[in-house]
């Protein structure tokens, strides 16, 4: 069978270890996995080259063969496409990920899928403008490095459980009024395991599987909103004789920004104008999610009047035009006014033809009071 080079289809070096061969292996299978991309040839087709180049790199002949050679088409029939297809592959790769194989040559009942974790990420609502690529830490279970994930001292296999013969179930006959009735309970040897483990791993205590913090990279699609979760699947614990991998559930929560208030893709914010920009008009800048936003202030502008900037807002989950930015604008009143001012103030209503105020202690501190008292 025609195959490409093994070293590099796994991305190891030609010197790489064994552990460092099944690493890579393992983190290549996880990521092509037929359950992680349903409906994806491409990585089927992938996560079958992998699985063969591990078959070659792990066997020390034939990765020797392979390193004097330097091909696979002079080597014996790969025992683990050979015969049945890819029964043997799918054996192999059972044993962490599960399947219809799993039960082959494997006490029934065994196999336990990885749980489900949990994480939460914060963005800033740049980062929801952008999107953003972002590796985590996550803590979740991972196979026992010295077992093998069996949880047998070794990486032996457990046994069938003498008392169910790996059913995991025992059946019971009980004489009712109406006649013989058959049950079926957990079996109390292996608890509904189907197997037994005689010499728990040292390291794992028959778990199989050891805590531990792992790396996740996270891709976060632009205009998520805070209460969001993503679904990164296969990224869970992982699972135990043959069960598949837990998923990951991602929280997203987005940093409160002072300068804006959000609504969906729509951007609200407040600005401060003078009586006189308010009267006159003016053109303004104001600062946006990622850029300057430049605004133009019609003269007579009222406290409360919207100003729209459009396509300043926020890009919608799915892409698609950005939503606005909404401006409310509010007129600034001084607190303390020099007689010149207040002269101008004064100047200004009799002109307008307002009554003149008499003013009064408070916020203006006796602005239009009288003087020379």
């Amino acid at each position: 069978m025609s195959q490409r080079d093994p070293y590099e289809v796994l991305g190891v070096s030609r010197n790489a270890t064994a552990d460092e061969i099944k690493t890579a292996y393992r983190r290549l299978a996880r990521r092509y996995h037929p359950d992680v991309n349903p409906g994806d040839s491409d990585a089927e087709e992938h996560f079958k080259e992998i699985g063969a180049s591990y078959a070659v790199l792990s066997d020390p002949d034939r990765r020797a063969r392979f390193d004097q050679y330097g091909t696979l088409d002079d080597q014996p029939q790969d025992p683990f496409f050979g015969g049945q297809g890819m029964g043997g592959f799918t054996d192999l790769f059972d044993m962490f990920f599960g399947g219809g194989g799993a039960a082959r040559g494997r006490p029934r009942g065994f196999a336990r899928n990885g749980e489900d974790i949990q994480a939460t990420v914060t963005l800033t609502l740049k980062e929801v403008l952008t999107g953003v690529h972002r590796e985590i830490a996550v803590g979740r279970m991972e196979e026992c490095d010295a077992c093998g994930g069996t949880g047998s001292e070794g990486g032996s296999q457990p046994e069938t459980c003498p008392t169910c013969k790996g059913q995991g179930v025992v059946g019971q006959v009980r004489n009712t009024f109406i006649g013989q009735v058959r049950t079926q309970t957990t079996c109390p040897t292996c608890n509904g395991a189907g197997a037994v483990i005689k010499n728990p791993c040292p390291k794992c205590k028959g778990r199989g599987v050891l805590a531990a913090e792992a790396k996740v990279m996270l891709n976060v699609p632009p205009g998520v909103e805070s209460g969001q979760t993503m679904h990164v699947p296969g990224q869970g614990s992982d699972g135990v004789a043959g069960g598949r991998p837990g998923d990951l559930y991602v929280s997203i929560f987005i940093d409160e920004d002072q300068r804006f208030e959000r609504n969906g893709t729509t951007l609200f914010a407040g600005l401060d104008l003078t009586f006189a920009q308010a009267a006159l008009g003016d053109h303004v800048e104001i600062s946006g999610v990622d850029e300057v936003v430049p605004l133009d202030i019609a003269p007579g502008t009222q406290p409360g009047t919207r100003i729209t900037a459009r396509g300043a807002g926020l890009p919608p989950l799915h892409g698609g035009r950005r939503g606005d930015l909404i401006v409310t604008t509010s007129v600034k009143v001084p607190t303390k006014l020099n007689e010149a001012q207040t002269k101008l103030i004064k100047e200004l209503a009799e002109v307008s033809g307002e009554r003149l105020p008499e003013g009064q202690k408070g916020i203006l501190g006796g602005l239009f009071g009288k003087k020379g008292k």
